[in-house]
């Protein structure tokens, strides 16, 4: 009977950790979310004053012109 209650409190405690580390990478999705966007629009303002400059516009792959 003793491993019957210990196999469920092992099943509780592991129950426990799986729903707390869906919260964690629910939370760490959003995040990601978020700074794709601030990039996103980042690099988008970072075109805009280029063009508004009068210079090229760099891609973020492109190389240096000195390579």
């Amino acid at each position: 009977m003793s491993t019957e209650t210990d196999l469920e409190e092992k099943i509780a405690h592991l129950t426990r950790a799986v729903e707390e580390m869906s919260d964690i990478v629910a939370r760490q999705e959003d995040e990601i979310a978020k700074l794709t966007h601030r990039v996103r629009m980042l690099m988008e303002r970072e075109v805009e004053r280029s063009q508004d400059a009068g210079g090229h516009v760099v891609l973020g792959d492109e190389r240096p012109p000195h390579y």
